[in-house]
């Protein structure tokens, strides 16, 4: 599965596509040039159940920590990552 990247330096995204369709997708906003919002994550029948929506927010923890950014993970599923995977904490704002 290849997690691809898009940001427009105002909003992001990591998602999947298979066959030229996107299948999975988390979306996240910037705030300012330090701290980002993961606003959103969907993963769809294609690939449910595969960890997309891990890998896309693994992809995204490694984003952020090369641009020495932070996150407010607002989409609960990414919330709920955060709150399970202690190694991924040092990236939450606040």
């Amino acid at each position: 599965m290849e997690i691809q990247h898009q940001d427009d330096g105002k909003n992001g995204r990591f998602y999947v596509e298979l066959d030229g369709q996107k299948v999975a997708e988390m979306t996240y906003v910037w705030t300012g040039p330090g701290m980002i919002i993961i606003d959103h994550t969907e993963v769809g029948p294609a690939l449910a159940g595969q960890g997309a929506g891990k890998q896309m927010l693994a992809k995204a923890v490694e984003f952020v920590r090369e641009k020495n950014v932070k996150v407010i993970p607002l989409c609960p599923f990414a919330k709920s990552v955060f709150d399970k995977t202690p190694e991924y904490r040092d990236v939450l704002a606040g």
